[in-house]
């Protein structure tokens, strides 16, 4: 006799708190721009060392509130969890600091595109790296991407470096994240502190040669730095909690909200250019998108059927 049917995880209604969290967190993230280019006048370096020392009161201060404070004492003693957050550290502050500096020349919309492309990257990474076989869209979907970046490297005479780094940064990031044995507050504590020594050493010498912005006579720009620290670290607690509420395909659409934000912030706000080219290496992402997302309802669907006709001849 056939069991009765048991309702999988797939077909569970998705919690509204899950789509609040995440979406407060693409929506900080999208917003994050305008913060960026009211410092542009302040170095990329600067901006990265003071978002690191004031992310790490308010990484503290959450970790508290959830009782978790007991993870970090073991990794501490981890040779191997510690090696591997100053991996995830460096990549994040490669990440930081290009993007900090992209938005300060007005190439904002290159970084959007490279956080367009960022899920495909991490599609051929999982494929090169853990021998995970591409579905043929998840194949045309890349195919696509890499058009795309011709366009753009045929239209600016050069690749377009600063999409790649941060595609290629924040998939790596993501990557070797997965690797870490404690949770994503947990493990985002720990690489700001890390952080922190370097980044107070570097804020320290630009104190001393009088190259600092973080000054009292410039009382907007102390707060503007200051903000740097809650606007890091809270959305990644947001979309922490987001993610464990949400299924990934969920989670794999709403991921679009940001960079859509910031090329919009980009043309818009900040009038960089947007020429036939970028339109149309644009038009290939957006395609390529919508065939990598549309393969993962795809695939999504057929776990779930295949999910129910084990449950149903158990």
């Amino acid at each position: 006799m056939n069991a009765p049917h048991v309702p999988i995880l797939a077909e569970q209604p998705e919690p509204l708190r899950g789509f609040a969290f995440a979406g407060a967190a693409y929506l900080l993230w999208g917003f994050m721009p305008l913060l960026m280019k009211a410092l542009d006048h302040v170095p990329a370096s600067e901006i990265v060392a003071h978002r690191v020392v004031w992310s790490l009161p308010v990484a503290a201060m959450i970790l508290v509130a959830m009782g978790r404070t007991g993870d970090i004492g073991p990794a501490l003693r981890s040779p191997r969890t510690l090696l591997m957050a100053s991996l995830t550290a460096a990549l994040i502050s490669i990440n930081w600091g290009v993007y900090i500096w992209a938005i300060a020349v007005d190439r904002t919309v290159e970084t959007a595109l490279g956080y367009y492309i960022n899920p495909l990257v991490t599609v051929v990474m999982g494929a090169v790296l853990l021998g995970e076989r591409l579905s043929r869209a998840q194949l045309v979907a890349v195919g696509l991407a890499a058009v795309a970046v011709a366009i753009l490297t045929w239209d600016a005479g050069g690749l377009p470096w600063v999409s790649l780094v941060l595609a290629l940064s924040f998939a790596g990031y993501g990557f070797l994240r997965k690797t870490l044995p404690i949770g994503p507050s947990q493990g985002f504590f720990l690489e700001v502190l890390i952080l922190t020594a370097p980044a107070v050493l570097w804020i320290g010498y630009l104190a001393t040669t009088g190259a600092n912005s973080f000054r009292l006579d410039m009382p907007l720009d102390m707060a503007l730095l200051v903000l740097c620290g809650p606007i890091t670290a809270i959305p990644l607690v947001l979309y922490a909690f987001g993610a464990k509420l949400l299924k990934i395909s969920s989670i794999g659409i709403m991921q679009y909200i940001a960079p859509t934000m910031i090329a919009i912030i980009a043309v818009f706000v900040f009038g960089e250019p947007f020429g036939t080219a970028r339109l149309v290496a644009f038009g290939f992402i957006w395609t390529a998108l919508a065939i990598y997302t549309w393969s993962m309802f795809t695939q999504r669907r057929a776990s779930a059927a295949e999910a129910v006709a084990a449950t149903s001849v158990r």
